[in-house]
């Protein structure tokens, strides 16, 4: 996901522009590739990778591999032969009840993922301030619940415009600080300071010490998912077959760059023992603009990061809730209280009881003594929730390969079977490998770590859309309303 963490269009844009341009609206394979840069790449994980130093650049590239160019194709391939999303896809493939786990799983990642991300905020915002609340829990909190709860107010409205804010986040929040960044670290080691973090041969692998030294890469995971979504653009495309492969590469080369370039940068300037996984992107730029006597544009920089993030969440906020409610609407899965729309025909009352969960999980940081662990459990659970949806379309796209081989697709992904086979078993191998606590927060009770991520993920991710589906009614299914349309 991008420092703006949405999709390139939220699904109501989406569908009105599907509505209103023609077919024959081409866009090139260099646009798409753009499109699909800005809508994954990021500067917020930068600082969980820079721990690892010039390894940093194996553990971009592993996953990119194994994880986002087989999503990638894959994604496409069901997007270009079947409308709906994930439920159509999934539930086509293999059952109904699978397709509103995978929806559901879109959709419940969003409630472990706006602490994470208000918790990235809320350490940018701090450096605007002071500092030193960068480490503070009770503030990390009062910020996740006073942010969040703006995000629902303004949602709920129906404010239209808050979407242009996405791509706007891209240049202000990614490129520009990152560009910086990366100059003033290259113009920092030509002045001849030392590199925090050994750039030798020695060090492109990352020191094995078992499963737990690698943990950290499952947050890359979280950081190239939401191809699916950039999928359905492959219709536009005039030769997908050609054309989409060349842009899913060039997008691979500038998502990595954006990713590793600054995760370099920081390593060089911030020692990995003093790295704080929410605030290493301020501590660096805090850094080298002390080198250089600029530190009045810290303020500045954590403004623009702070302004991209929550622009992003704004315009995030309502989709995967949408088409969760109209999936439900359809089948009757949840309750009708859920299902009520507000006057401007916002699902407000899904965004109410997210709201309230992520409040009590935004709690946690003021009674989790260190800000980066508090950070580092919710990103995990994140990611294991949303890799259950991967999980799902994997054997969905095999499972509709071979039982409809002759449908129609605009786009037919090279090696389906073996990519599928490779995407599963990456997918699944990061979500268990989750359950590990990182070296990195080694003092920590193991336990007490597993016992948190399994009950998040594996709660939220099976237990609660078990219970929904297991106690669905017949008088829960309500006709489509007027302004409800499927992303």
């Amino acid at each position: 996901m991008s420092s703006a963490d949405v999709p390139v269009e939220p699904p109501a844009v989406a569908t009105a522009a599907r509505t209103k341009v023609p077919a024959t609206a081409w866009i090139s394979w260099v646009a798409l590739a753009m499109m699909t840069t800005s809508s994954v790449a990021s500067l917020r994980a930068a600082p969980t990778m820079a721990v690892y130093g010039l390894a940093c650049v194996f553990l971009y590239l592993l996953p990119a591999v194994v994880f986002l160019l087989p999503t990638s194709l894959v994604s496409a391939e069901l997007a270009s032969g079947w409308a709906g999303g994930i439920y159509n896809w999934v539930s086509e493939g293999i059952s109904k009840p699978m397709g509103f786990l995978a929806v559901w799983c879109q959709f419940a990642m969003t409630i472990f993922y706006y602490p994470s991300l208000l918790g990235f905020v809320a350490s940018t915002l701090a450096y605007v301030f002071n500092p030193e609340l960068a480490t503070s829990g009770v503030w990390t909190a009062a910020v996740i619940i006073v942010v969040y709860w703006s995000g629902v107010w303004v949602s709920s409205r129906g404010t239209k415009g808050v979407a242009g804010l996405a791509s706007g986040g891209l240049i202000i929040g990614t490129l520009i600080p990152g560009v910086v960044l990366v100059t003033l670290g290259v113009v920092f080691l030509g002045q001849g300071n030392p590199s925090a973090a050994p750039m030798t041969a020695d060090n492109i692998f990352p020191v094995w010490a078992g499963l737990s030294s690698l943990v950290l890469i499952v947050n890359n995971f979280l950081s190239y998912s939401g191809m699916e979504m950039n999928a359905v653009h492959v219709s536009s495309l005039k030769n997908p077959g050609k054309e989409f492969p060349k842009s899913i590469f060039l997008a691979m080369g500038l998502v990595l760059a954006i990713f590793i370039l600054p995760a370099l940068a920081i390593s060089w300037i911030v020692p990995a023992e003093e790295l704080s996984l929410t605030a290493g992107v301020m501590q660096a730029f805090d850094a080298v603009f002390a080198n250089f006597g600029w530190q009045w544009l810290t303020p500045i920089v954590g403004i623009m990061l702070v302004t991209a993030s929550v622009a992003g969440m704004l315009t995030w906020l309502a989709g995967p809730s949408k088409g969760l409610l109209l999936i439900s609407r359809q089948e009757g899965y949840l309750p009708p209280y859920l299902q009520r729309l507000n006057k401007n025909g916002v699902q407000q009352n899904i965004l109410v009881v997210q709201g309230l969960l992520t409040t009590v999980i935004g709690l946690a940081y003021a009674f989790i003594p260190d800000v980066s662990s508090a950070y580092w459990i919710f990103s995990v659970i994140t990611t294991q929730v949303y890799l259950i949806m991967y999980l799902l379309m994997f054997v969905a796209a095999v499972q509709l390969r071979r039982k409809h081989p002759d449908h129609a697709r605009g786009y037919r992904a090279p090696m389906l079977v073996g990519m599928c086979g490779v995407g599963f078993a990456a997918s699944l191998a990061a979500l268990l490998v989750g359950f590990i606590p990182p070296s990195q927060f080694s003092s920590g009770n193991s336990g007490v770590y597993f016992a948190i991520v399994a009950g998040g993920a594996l709660g939220l991710g099976l237990l609660v859309p078990f219970l929904f589906y297991r106690f669905r009614k017949d008088s829960w299914k309500q006709p489509e309303p007027a302004g409800v349309t499927e992303s």
